[in-house]
């Protein structure tokens, strides 16, 4: 078998295609397109399970329509009620509509998201899905008695096999879920850092109305802070001094999640979190990596261990940095270290000596090895010119590496 130059070359545009295609979803926009279920979707954003539910790679959420949501809703449940109930409707693993009818032995039992919150005590946190008679699918958690009485309606977006959106009939009945949830109390976070070897951080936080004002109002649909120590943050103080109105609030805010991470949630994900200063194109994020036991986040300059743990109770939680993180958005990256030069070429006894005429060539200045971490006048680097060309060597990659493996394929016909 012989490919002609066109059809290979659509076969490597194809596979570029495929490779760019899986760029994440946003639940927020699938269901924006779908008016009847306007409700839910506010309350995933306002409990903030819209931007758990991005970050993950495989899940199903059960959506309910606005009637059933005002069913909820008339209880005058709290904030927190909601987003328990809420994130029971967040399956942890893909449910496409045809999986739902070819559930292998007839049924199946889900985790949720409420579960991996750590709120749910025993197998609370479960969905039986079973494949019912008459080509009905139910749905019921584990806490109700076995009782099966809410249905698969129809699919509202599909992305194999990593979300899948469905609606079904009702508000899943848990008692558990919905038991009434105090509202948070008047957490004082500025005094448990200050408490807890985070006082300059603090300290700074309290001086920044507006950065201030952003945690507070997230503590009630959750909020997890990464504090720098003491020590760490001191030496950066001048560096934090020098940047513009707008970047101080913008960093302060780098370092405020805007859900609950329980310390085995983040041990247990690896990837890309945004923060309370995340806009649009200003990312303002940072990536989560874990090893064992030690949890580390990272910038394209530094990189930040987790050391401790000040309080860890949904909705809040606070973990204490050895390091202080630097945005990309505000800070440049350390500059690579230049390669060693090459060995000088051995010269013959009689080469010939350079022309009375020639000129050395000049030698370029070496780039420098300090880091180039200090604040630009305005408080803002625009330093993505790296990223865009590591996206190109990438993207050229990628389709080499394809092309090299159709002609191994060939060859070996």
């Amino acid at each position: 078998m012989q490919l002609s130059p066109l059809s290979f070359f659509l076969f490597l545009l194809f596979s570029a295609t495929t490779l760019t295609s899986t760029n994440g979803h946003n639940i927020t926009h699938i269901l924006a397109g779908h008016p009847d279920f306007s409700t839910f979707n506010h309350y995933l954003t306002l409990t903030h399970l819209a931007a758990e539910i991005n970050s993950r790679t495989t899940i199903t959420v059960c959506a309910v329509d606005n009637a059933a949501m005002n069913t909820l809703l008339s209880k005058h449940p709290s904030i927190a009620t909601v987003k328990n109930v809420l994130s029971l409707h967040v399956l942890l693993d893909y449910f496409g509509a045809k999986k739902l009818h070819q559930i292998r032995d007839g049924s199946a039992l889900a985790a949720t998201m409420f579960q991996a919150t750590g709120s749910a005590p025993g197998s609370s946190g479960f969905v039986n899905i079973t494949d019912v008679k008459g080509g009905k699918v139910a749905f019921g958690p584990q806490d109700n008695d076995g009782t099966l009485d809410v249905y698969f309606v129809k699919p509202l977006q599909e992305l194999p096999y990593n979300l899948s959106v469905i609606q079904i009939s009702k508000v899943l009945p848990s008692e558990v879920a919905a038991a009434p949830t105090p509202e948070p109390s008047a957490m004082n976070i500025t005094d448990i850092m200050s408490a807890h070897g985070c006082k300059v951080f603090a300290d700074t936080l309290l001086a920044n109305p507006e950065a201030s004002k952003t945690y507070q109002e997230n503590i009630e649909g959750g909020l997890t802070v990464f504090c720098p120590l003491d020590d760490p943050f001191k030496t950066f103080l001048p560096k934090f001094k020098n940047l513009t109105a707008a970047g101080k609030v913008s960093f302060l805010e780098f370092f405020g999640v805007p859900i609950y991470q329980s310390l085995s949630m983040l041990k247990s994900n690896n990837g890309v979190m945004n923060t309370l200063a995340t806009d649009g194109a200003n990312k303002f994020d940072f990536e989560v990596q874990n090893d064992g036991e030690e949890v580390t986040l990272k910038t394209r300059s530094v990189t930040a261990k987790i050391t401790g743990t000040l309080i860890d109770e949904q909705p809040v939680a606070i973990y204490t940095l050895d390091k202080v993180l630097l945005p990309k958005e505000l800070f440049k990256a350390a500059p690579r270290p230049a390669p060693a030069p090459a060995p000088a070429p051995e010269v013959a006894a009689d080469a010939p000596k350079p022309g009375k005429h020639s000129k050395k060539q000049p030698v370029a200045d070496a780039p420098s090895d300090s880091p180039a971490d200090a604040p630009a006048d305005d408080g803002v680097v625009a330093d993505q010119t790296d990223d865009d060309n590591a996206g190109v060597r990438m993207g050229c990659g990628k389709l080499v590496a394809a092309g090299l493996s159709l002609c191994l394929g060939l060859l070996l016909l």
